[in-house]
């Protein structure tokens, strides 16, 4: 883009969304400062319940075709893989029931996911003895961050379908990650490649004010 040109409407709605966000994390809002340590209540401190799902995104959403997706799982690992949807597919599947947590305020309680689990995964290529965090990258350059033992817990999973229809573009179609015990930012939506690394490397929103870890129930919205 020459200096004399102006970004097109969605560049434009991108950089308003991520300057709102960054302005959020600065100011600390939303932070109750209750922190449930204990996990005693389902709803973490500073949450409302909704019933529909909300989406959530940088002003795109990637259309993929069945055909052409791709998943790429490489790094730290002794099998690197890259899946066909139909490959993909043929892989165990298991059907998980968990909350989501946005951190911009809002839970949605017993959500029905379809998909593979982390297991599944970790089983197929075997992390090395290096590996200590995974990377998720998206179709629409987005990344984001959680550590392997994070990403080892039973209820995580790639999800490709919801409430028993199969995961639509809006919401991060045709396969998203889900990480339930953490602020959903970490449930990376159009999921292209898993990166195992010996090292840390923090995602999208990470770098831009959000917390590197993001538990609800400790508020860990911001960094």
């Amino acid at each position: 883009m020459s200096d004399g040109e102006k970004p097109g409407l969605i560049g434009q709605i991108k950089d308003k969304l991520i300057r709102s966000k960054e302005r959020t994390a600065a100011e600390g809002r939303h932070l109750t400062g209750k922190a449930d340590l204990r996990r005693e209540n389902r709803l973490p401190p500073g949450q409302h319940l909704v019933e529909k799902w909300p989406v959530l995104d940088l002003g795109i959403q990637p259309d993929i075709p069945l055909d052409t997706w791709r998943l790429t799982i490489d790094g730290a690992v002794e099998h690197p893989v890259t899946l066909r949807f139909d490959e993909f597919m043929a892989l165990p599947q298991v059907h998980y029931v968990s909350d989501i947590h946005c951190v911009t305020t809002w839970s949605r309680y017993d959500n029905n996911w379809d998909g593979v689990s982390s297991g599944t995964i970790l089983d197929l290529v075997k992390p090395t003895a290096e590996a200590q965090h995974v990377i998720f990258h998206s179709h629409d350059g987005y990344t984001t961050n959680i550590k392997l033992e994070v990403f080892a817990e039973p209820d995580v999973l790639l999800a490709h379908a919801w409430e028993g229809e199969r995961l639509t573009r809006e919401h991060g179609g045709p396969v998203r990650a889900i990480v339930p015990q953490w602020y959903f930012w970490k449930s990376a939506k159009w999921i292209q490649r898993i990166e195992f690394s010996a090292v840390d490397k923090p995602g999208f929103w990470e770098e831009r004010g959000y917390h590197n870890e993001a538990d609800p129930w400790t508020e860990e919205r911001y960094s």
